[in-house]
């Protein structure tokens, strides 16, 4: 397992899921020449486990490691997402033996073999909830076929929060074409404001497209990134678009709704990350003129041939 490179967070996190791994008894040894981390045991036990980050991956990399580790194995403040409840279910198939699935709690008891099952993955929500954005702020018509909707948990009605109009038919979602959409205020009368949390909570991932989404709102929006650190260091490109948004520190911007009165214009920007690139994009299909968007890779990375999809929606997209 090659070691992450100067990613101080990515790093952080992969210790916190080798803390889990290590003490179900596995071993980790980083060889510097080989820049990758050598993985040994003699023998997985089950024990209680307490993660100290709800993370998703490293849930899931315990959860499959346990459920053939010897004994029983508890993992307390467990990720509790659809992802890993599918992943629960499947594993159940093949023969493991999973309690406590969809919630933060999860019992495993060590089995000695599992056999084979047949899987449909979950629909991505991230992917869901960034059409829905695409939609509102191109002013455009879109549905979304097979959604999953029953697994979106809180993503449609923040949504509509920021007063995108939403049809559900059976698992899609029909977004129409709105010329004005109006962000709500709390019942008080104060702003609106979005944050992310774990879920049930609004997903982290999604927040860079309600920040874009509310660009062309008519009203404004706190957003307040509160689970990861530098995710709004891409809202200066976005500004320099036209975007009304004010950074009020790392972790929390103030969106002004343009109302569509002014169109954002095309600019040369860099992607910084999967979900802002993403974010980007989407405001650079809804800006007049061209923009370039460098370090496309990491849109790739979250978006499977998402220029091909989009250029079939009537965008006009071009690698360069």
């Amino acid at each position: 397992m090659p070691k992450p490179g100067g990613d101080k967070i990515g790093r952080r996190r992969l210790d916190t899921h080798f803390i889990g791994l290590e003490k179900l008894g596995a071993d980790f040894r980083f060889d510097i020449k080989e820049s990758a981390y050598h993985i040994h045991t003699d023998g997985l036990k089950g024990c209680h486990i307490l993660m100290d980050e709800i993370s998703v991956t490293g849930t899931a990399n315990v959860l499959m490691a346990a459920v053939m580790a010897k004994g029983i194995t508890q993992i307390y403040n467990a990720a509790c997402e659809p992802y890993i409840q599918q992943l629960s279910k499947m594993l159940n198939r093949m023969g493991a033996k999973i309690s406590g699935i969809g919630s933060n709690l999860l019992t495993i008891e060590g089995v000695n073999s599992l056999i084979g099952t047949e899987h449909r993955m979950l629909p991505d929500f991230i992917e869901v909830g960034s059409f829905i954005g695409l939609a509102a702020m191109t002013g455009s018509d879109i549905t979304i076929t097979n959604a999953g909707v029953k697994d979106l948990g809180i993503t449609l009605p923040v949504f509509e929060r920021l007063g995108i109009q939403m049809e559900v038919i059976g698992d899609d979602i029909h977004i129409p074409a709105q010329k004005h959409y109006e962000i709500q205020n709390f019942i008080d009368g104060s702003i609106l404001t979005i944050y992310d949390a774990p879920w049930p909570g609004f997903c982290p991932d999604l927040m860079s497209i309600i920040l874009v989404a509310a660009i062309q709102s008519k009203g404004s929006v706190l957003v307040h990134q509160k689970m990861f650190e530098s995710r709004l260091f891409f809202v200066d490109k976005l500004i320099d678009m036209g975007a009304q948004i004010i950074l009020c520190d790392p972790h929390r911007a103030t969106v002004i709704g343009l109302d569509r009165r002014i169109p954002l214009k095309g600019i040369e920007m860099t992607s910084p990350d999967i979900r802002a690139g993403v974010a980007l994009l989407i405001a650079a299909m809804s800006a007049n003129g061209k923009s370039i968007i460098r370090n496309i890779h990491q849109i790739d990375r979250g978006y499977q041939r998402i220029d091909e999809r989009l250029n079939a929606l009537g965008a006009d997209i071009r690698r360069v």
